[in-house]
């Protein structure tokens, strides 16, 4: 466990620190945000952006500033336009390879997915549909959609394709739209430079990191990700023993991050990238709390931090009136570490413009 490590992170992270003013520059930022609980997601973006609301996440959505589809790993991200067929190109093939085994159990192959690229590339010109859309749209096209696997692994090969990408919700529903729609078309990519760009840009952000952290969170490769940490404008650095990859300016972020106020809590998606965007999560939660985690499975949708540590989980409750916290601690909390969460619980409240229904229940 090294404290150093955590508020390097924060500072890194933008969750301390001069926050940033866009939807888009946060995304930009961390490179990529794991975003298959979208409200959760959200949130994450919210926490790392002055005074803004959950509706103006929304309409940075609708309008395309940031993009939903699946790339690096085998699952949905926030990503910009201006980089998303960088990663695409980059990530995709080893994400195909990691799906081989579902496109087979599903009956999904290269042949049907390009008869299914021809249809929505037809079908979506100027325009977005929602799922339930998209799926009649590929039925009348005589292509099997039965079965929910069957039907987002064929999504998923299109959006790894670039054919596709997300396109304004509809209502509750998503939409997917062309990624020629949303996403300027780029000149040739040089596959080096893109990999040695991702691993700045995920250094810049999350670090310090070991090159495990970027493997893990990039999906490449362990020898690729160690291949981009060498070609990027990073530093190695040994902290207890062990090879780190830091940014240059990342000491006086560090530092700032330990004098400022203390202490201080946040209420995290269990997918923010401060929790998930770590293949080794000792700097932020010890053996015994992390296999407690890790217990919950699906019930897990939220991590409380005090000072950088996982210091208990948390849930939200939606109501007429306002919204709920409850709040369960790995330990007993101090009258000001109970502030803070306190503290944390409002701010919740004030980005979804509801009442907080009295103070965090702690569990």
């Amino acid at each position: 466990m090294n404290a150093g490590i955590a508020d390097r992170r924060l500072a890194a992270q933008r969750l301390v620190g001069p926050p940033l003013t866009r939807p888009g520059e946060v995304v930009g930022w961390l490179g990529a945000v794991q975003a298959q609980d979208y409200a959760g997601a959200k949130w994450s973006l919210g926490q790392r952006l002055s005074d803004t609301a959950d509706a103006s996440l929304d309409a940075a959505f609708a309008s395309g500033e940031i993009l939903r589809t699946h790339v690096l790993r085998p699952t949905w991200h926030f990503v910009t336009p201006a980089d998303l067929r960088g990663w695409l190109a980059l990530t995709a093939p080893r994400v195909h390879g990691v799906n081989g085994p579902m496109y087979r159990r599903v009956g999904v192959d290269a042949a049907l997915a390009s008869r299914c690229h021809a249809v929505l590339e037809e079908g979506l010109v100027g325009r977005h549909l929602s799922r339930p859309e998209v799926r009649s749209l590929l039925h009348d096209a005589g292509i099997d959609t039965a079965g929910d696997l069957r039907f987002s692994y064929l999504l998923m090969w299109a959006e790894l394709d670039g054919v596709i990408c997300s396109g304004p919700r509809v209502g509750r529903q998503f939409s997917y739209a062309l990624l020629a729609d949303r996403a300027p078309q780029a000149g040739p990519l040089d596959l080096d430079q893109v990999a040695a760009d991702l691993a700045a840009r995920y250094v810049r952000s999350h670090g310090p990191v070991t090159d495990r952290d970027f493997a893990w969170w990039s999906g490449l490769r362990l020898t690729a990700a160690r291949a981009a940490l060498l070609a990027a404008d990073v530093r190695r650095e040994e902290i207890a023993g062990v090879a780190y990859w830091g940014a240059d300016d990342a000491g006086a972020a560090g530092a700032a991050a330990r004098s400022a106020e203390r202490p201080r809590a946040w209420l995290l998606s269990v997918f923010d990238e401060y929790v998930i965007a770590y293949a080794d999560r000792s700097a932020i939660v010890d053996a015994t709390h992390g296999e407690r985690l890790r217990s919950l499975g699906n019930d897990l949708t939220g991590v409380a931090v005090i000072d950088g540590r996982a210091v208990g989980t948390w849930k939200r409750v939606l109501r007429s009136t306002g919204v709920a916290v409850t709040v369960t601690g790995f330990r007993a909390f101090s009258r000001a570490e109970q502030h803070a969460v306190d503290a944390a619980a409002h701010r919740l409240a004030a980005f979804l413009r509801l009442p907080l229904l009295a103070e965090p229940q702690t569990g």
